[in-house]
């Protein structure tokens, strides 16, 4: 007898998400198979966030989406949190308020999670603000399935893509790291202790959600900065393998092709 498919709750961290929070929601919301909640985490966003969300909500009457406000911390983890220890469902989904979910993601991860062994899981990402999309996507499949292998034991969940079983989560909710100073990939962080825990992580190729490149914009301070927190997160574990410094050596080699990429498009955009 085939196992019932697990009810699902996608969570959404919002700060400051006017000009792509509509996208994320409304993909989530036209999904072929419905999530059973859809809950977005608003932390204190001084834009347009939260009266988007109003209207999301109105324009959306039958949707299963749920607006609340954690004001009580400024940042992702503890709004992750919030919204994570709120969900009903069996497994939570959570993803990036620049993550735009492919129409049969929750179809998938309900798929995933029908194995009761399967703890997490995670998938791979469309650029969809750069060219050649669906090229990028394979590249990206291909570059996770190689850290993967390179990571060994640390099968790694990837935060705009990502599920989680509830009762793992409960496992681990009071030992993940409250990364009070934003130094560390809370997305690793909460790989390391699934793996410490025992939880089974799974990567599925068909699992997809589109996210923005808007990272390329940065300065090569800020960016580089960014690539640090594997290191950083590493160390935070006592972590040294080597093979798994793969990704700040490879994001950090695109940087200056695709930085310039972005910016010949800006530019050829103002101009016309």
């Amino acid at each position: 007898m085939t196992p019932p498919s697990p009810t699902v709750s996608i969570v959404i961290p919002a700060y400051n998400e006017e000009s792509t929070i509509r996208a994320c929601v409304v993909a989530a919301i036209e999904q072929t198979v419905p999530a059973d909640e859809i809950l977005v985490i608003d932390n204190r966003s001084t834009d347009g966030t939260l009266e988007l969300l109003h209207l999301l909500q109105r324009e959306f009457p039958d949707a299963p989406l749920r607006v609340f406000s954690q004001d009580a911390e400024q940042g992702l983890v503890p709004t992750r949190n919030f919204g994570m220890d709120l969900a009903l469902g069996e497994v939570i989904g959570r993803i990036d308020a620049d993550s735009v979910l492919e129409p049969d993601w929750v179809e998938q991860v309900r798929a995933l999670f029908a194995d009761p062994t399967v703890a997490a899981a995670t998938g791979p990402v469309i650029y969809y603000d750069m060219p050649l999309r669906r090229w990028g996507h394979r590249a990206d499949d291909t570059l996770r399935r190689g850290m993967l292998k390179l990571a060994r034991d640390y099968h790694f969940v990837f935060g705009s893509n990502m599920a989680v079983r509830a009762s793992a989560w409960r496992d681990i909710r009071d030992v993940v790291c409250r990364d009070e100073a934003d130094e560390m990939h809370e997305d690793i962080d909460i790989s390391i202790h699934l793996f410490d825990r025992g939880h089974r992580v799974v990567y599925g190729s068909k699992m997809v959600a589109g996210m923005s490149a808007r990272r390329l914009d940065d300065s090569p301070r800020d960016y580089f900065s960014y690539v640090g927190r594997f290191d950083r997160t590493y160390d935070a574990h006592g972590i040294t393998n080597p093979a798994l410094r793969a990704p700040m050596v490879i994001f950090s080699a695109i940087y200056p092709v695709l930085h310039g990429v972005r910016w010949s498009r800006a530019r050829r955009g103002s101009l016309r």
